[in-house]
């Protein structure tokens, strides 16, 4: 079983990249963003605790993010592995991920970053946001502001993943198929070893 985080910047192309790579792998795609709606729509406890803190504005608790996460993995019994998608996305969750995992016997296999400049990501936003309907990718102030946010907390995990031999930077520019395939080749060798 491959345990893979994925991560990059908004509009690094993680959603179309993880739809593509968990077909080809035959892994279970876990995006946060999914699990927190799948749990406010349901009206689990975890989402109306979610459901609190956004109400009010606030984040939401890592220990709820968490819980929901181990939640969702549990329910996978049959996996050939996973791709997280958005998750971890502070130290304290990637510590509770692999707390979680090895209770299981199991680990995270490797975090793979897609790396692309910020005035790529700008411009792939704005374009989202003509498409999309997303008011956040429609304004290049705000656009901005997330991206500097992710690259105030991705240092971290960077950090943490690079300290384990985990961490693999990846070029995420030019064609899907381009960065699909340099994606594969390190999964591949992810497997290998």
């Amino acid at each position: 079983m491959i345990k893979i985080v994925l991560f990059g910047p908004p509009g690094a192309g993680k959603g179309t990249q993880a739809d593509i790579l968990k077909d080809k792998y035959n892994l279970i795609h876990l995006s946060t963003g999914d699990i927190f709606r799948y749990n406010m729509k349901n009206n689990t406890p975890l989402g109306k605790e979610a459901k609190a803190y956004i109400e009010k504005g606030q984040l939401v608790p890592d220990k709820v993010t968490v819980e929901m996460l181990k939640d969702e993995v549990n329910r996978q019994k049959e996996a050939n592995g996973f791709i997280f998608d958005g998750f971890p996305r502070t130290q304290t969750q990637a510590i509770a991920l692999d707390e979680f995992l090895e209770n299981k016997n199991e680990k995270i296999d490797g975090m793979i970053a897609l790396e692309v400049s910020d005035e790529v990501l700008v411009q792939r936003l704005l374009e989202r946001g003509k498409t999309s309907g997303r008011a956040d990718d429609a304004n290049e102030e705000v656009i901005q502001k997330r991206i500097n946010v992710y690259h105030e907390e991705t240092a971290v995990l960077k950090n943490y993943y690079e300290k384990q031999g985990k961490y693999y930077g990846v070029d995420g520019e030019g064609s899907i198929e381009e960065i699909t395939e340099r994606l594969s080749n390190v999964i591949d060798k992810i497997k290998a070893e």
